[in-house]
């Protein structure tokens, strides 16, 4: 990854093919539009879409519009492209964009989860789980330089092993299809978001064993950001839009599973209440959805070491370097 232009390649398609956007217009409502890219659809971003939902966004007079755009790499490239005004994504693609020495730099200025979002799904349901069992299998991972498999080699790590001379960790299956190439027979181990955890379970194809979230600790896992420009010239939209976040940061921590679940559903309308419930639960028992939209110098600092755990890091970049906390402070009356 260092000094390569991951994002290039879909950037230069989305320039060719999108239509750049100047800044934020207005909606038929009156309120101002704003586009908004989600790197996945999960039950991991569930502050999200109770904003979205609840109204939340509306009752500060804007008018947003959620779109999945599957990866990193592309949710970044629309980022830098025009095509979306704000992304949800890894706050490691903020750094690779810097170390790239940007003119425009991406900014991070909500924090939505503070842990990874993965669990470490075994094929095997009879044996009790102990991390030494990882040594000699075959491990389905996550894209190399994406936040999952960062922290999960950052976990690994931890408990003494070397994905890449204890396993056979196999990479070249695109995010997309890595459920599928489990559910095909490939791996032993597999990193699983959820709702797919729970449904996965339900099928009798495997269980949970452990979370990469409560092993890799706290840090800012994926994060709303923006150019920098459009944050010059947007300023007042950017506060909007933290309130909103994080008055649907207070109502997930203080409403149920269930109670989540229900508001949610319309953005998962394929999938089984009970399992979207369950997801939720999983994730609000390990603390996963912030508090805040506040990124704070130990997780920053954390996520600087898993990255460069990982080889990913060409120098620690400062959060004061791309990380601005004025909205998300001004939000939680900090």
């Amino acid at each position: 990854m260092k000094g390569k232009a991951w994002w290039m390649p879909a950037a230069v398609l989305l320039l060719l093919f999108s239509v750049v956007l100047s800044g934020c217009s207005s909606s038929s409502s009156g309120n101002v539009k704003v586009n908004v890219g989600e790197v996945t659809r999960s039950v991991f971003y569930a502050p999200e879409y109770v904003a979205h939902a609840q109204g939340f966004f509306e009752e500060e007079g804007l008018d947003v519009e959620i779109q999945t755009t599957a990866g990193g790499d592309k949710t970044m490239a629309a980022l830098l492209a025009g095509s979306i005004d704000i992304a949800l994504v890894g706050s490691e693609t903020s750094i690779y964009v810097y170390q790239q020495g940007a003119e425009d730099p991406v900014i991070n200025f909500a924090q939505l989860t503070q842990t990874d979002g993965t669990f470490l799904f075994a094929r095997d349901q009879s044996a009790d789980f102990d991390w030494s069992q990882l040594k000699g299998s075959e491990f389905l991972g996550q894209r190399k330089g994406g936040m999952p498999q960062m922290a999960g080699e950052f976990a690994l790590g931890k408990k003494g092993i070397d994905p890449h001379k204890d396993l056979t960790l196999i990479q070249n299956i695109d995010f997309a299809n890595i459920t599928s190439a489990f559910a095909s027979g490939t791996g032993d181990y597999v990193q699983l978001f959820e709702p797919q955890a729970s449904i996965f379970e339900k099928e009798g194809r495997g269980k949970v064993v452990a979370s990469f979230g409560v092993e890799s600790g706290k840090l800012p896992y994926t994060v709303f950001m923006t150019k920098q420009s459009f944050i010059k010239d947007n300023k007042d939209v950017v506060s909007k839009f933290t309130r909103s976040i994080h008055k649907a940061q207070l109502w997930v921590e203080e409403h149920t599973a269930q109670e989540i679940a229900d508001v949610i559903m319309p953005y998962f309308k394929d999938a089984d209440r009970d399992i979207v419930v369950s997801s939720v639960q999983r994730y609000k028992d390990q603390g996963t959805y912030a508090l805040d939209p506040i990124i704070d110098d130990n997780e920053w600092n954390n996520l600087l070491d898993v990255m460069e755990n990982a080889g990913e890091l060409q120098e620690r970049v400062p959060a004061s370097a791309i990380v601005d906390n004025t909205f998300a402070e001004e939000a939680a009356g900090k």
